[in-house]
Order: C-alpha cells, then structure tokens, then sequence
C-alpha cells in the first residue's frame, strides 16, 4: 500500500482524495498516494469535509475530535491530521477497512 502517511508530533497527517455525493459511503481503496473517502454528502457549506472528517475517525477507531482538516479545505485533495497514531497503526486499520465489505 503506497499511503502517504507522514508523522508530526503527537499524530500523523494523512492524504485524502475525497468523493461526494458518492451513491455508497465508504472507503475506495489507496489511490495515487492518498486514500479515497466516498460519502454522500454534497461539497457544499463544509459538509462533505464534516462526513469525510466522520467516516475516518470510524475507519481509524478514534473520536472526532481527534481528527482536523490540515489543508485542502475547498479541493477533493484534502490533508488531516489524525492525533495519536503512527503509521504503522494508521495503515494496519485501513488496509483492514479496505478488506472488510
């Protein structure tokens, strides 16, 4: 899995390419470097940032509050930091959310 997961103090940043109002919410897979996040909602008003901030909290098994938008905020490229897991934990927990149906 070539997942572009760097450490910072504390946490790590992890590269997200995200789809909204994709017919299913889930995890696509590793593409290019970054994990693909579908959800459903639209890319208006912040919401699609809010479900995809969402849905890897629960694909990483740590709260919300743990998970921030570090960049991207406007594009389907986006950057977020994940507080307190290295990458070895973070690519253990989604190469087993990619197995997973």
């Amino acid at each position: 899995m070539d997942l572009r997961v760097t450490p910072v103090p504390g946490g790590i940043l992890i590269d997200v390419r995200l789809r909204p109002r994709a017919s299913r919410a889930g995890v696509g897979g590793v593409r290019e470097g970054a994990l693909e996040l579908r959800v459903n909602a639209p890319p208006v008003e912040g919401e699609a940032n809010a479900a995809a901030r969402e849905l890897l909290a629960e694909v990483l098994a740590v709260s919300r509050a743990r998970v921030a938008l570090h960049a991207g905020e406007k594009s389907r490229r986006k950057v977020f930091r994940v507080e307190g897991l290295d990458p070895a934990a973070v690519r253990e927990r989604i190469a087993a959310a990619i197995k997973s149906p």
